[in-house]
């Protein structure tokens, strides 16, 4: 069962990037400018090895399902993957994995945005974590945790200069 809610996220990822492509084209058509080109495979590639990490741990180390564990940390990559959904639904066409600003758009104050600037990457960093501890795989999540530190760190940087938060 955990493989095939891995291939959900997958397939989730998948949709995402699709919606990506579309929400690209429409915001460079509407004057947007992208920053931070750089981070952005590396985000990608990240979010790819987290999948297949969490697949290869388990398999190789012989992962136990714990369902004291494991339940709650599915709720909790239901529960991220609503919020950056949400997310996705507030910032409508704006919303890109891309960083692309259109110059004069205002900025989404409604739902999370009333209380974190960046609430899609508090659900990106819960569920980088949650999603390898769903079987167990804690050697997945502490890597992964650190390596989604460090990239967002590198991303709320180029992302706040660019919303002019910085």
């Amino acid at each position: 069962m955990y493989y095939l809610f891995i291939l959900a996220v997958g397939v989730e990822r998948l949709i995402e990037l699709v919606v990506s492509r579309r929400h690209t084209r429409w915001s460079i058509a509407n004057g947007g400018r992208e920053f931070g080109q750089g981070h952005y495979p590396v985000m990608v590639a990240m979010h790819t090895l987290l999948l297949v990490s969490c697949v290869v741990e388990v398999a190789t180390a012989h992962r136990p399902f714990i369902p004291l564990l494991g339940w709650p940390m599915v709720a909790l990559v239901c529960a991220s993957t609503a919020v950056r959904w949400w997310c996705v639904s507030l910032l409508g066409k704006h919303w890109n994995p891309r960083l692309i600003v259109i110059p004069g758009a205002p900025l989404v104050r409604r739902g999370p945005y009333r209380v974190l600037h960046h609430p899609n990457y508090t659900a990106v960093a819960v569920e980088v974590a949650a999603l390898p501890l769903v079987h167990s795989a804690w050697l997945t999540a502490v890597v992964f945790s650190i390596a989604n530190a460090l990239v967002l760190n590198v991303r709320i940087r180029a992302e706040n200069a660019a919303l002019g938060y910085a």
